[in-house]
């Protein structure tokens, strides 16, 4: 999950040598923690909220086969 979420946020920001994606499990949640530079915040997260609504929807689909839950949070 960590590389997919690491592929989408590069091609989306201007400086891709900034993105960090950690990736954190605990029990029955793995969380995803993605950091990018202050001046692509708003390119990650998009207007109301969609890309970064777009971003969980397709982590949630592609660890649909786990049994665990996938959280992204982007810091």
């Amino acid at each position: 999950m960590r590389e997919l979420v690491e592929v989408i946020a590069k091609s989306l920001v201007e400086n891709p040598d900034e993105v960090v994606v950690t990736e954190t499990e605990t029990g029955e949640e793995i969380l995803i923690e993605l950091r990018v530079a202050p001046g692509d915040m708003g390119k990650v997260i998009g207007r109301q909220g969609r890309i970064a609504k777009a971003i969980r929807a397709v982590v949630k689909a592609a660890s649909s086969k786990s049994d665990k839950k996938v959280v992204v949070e982007i810091i």
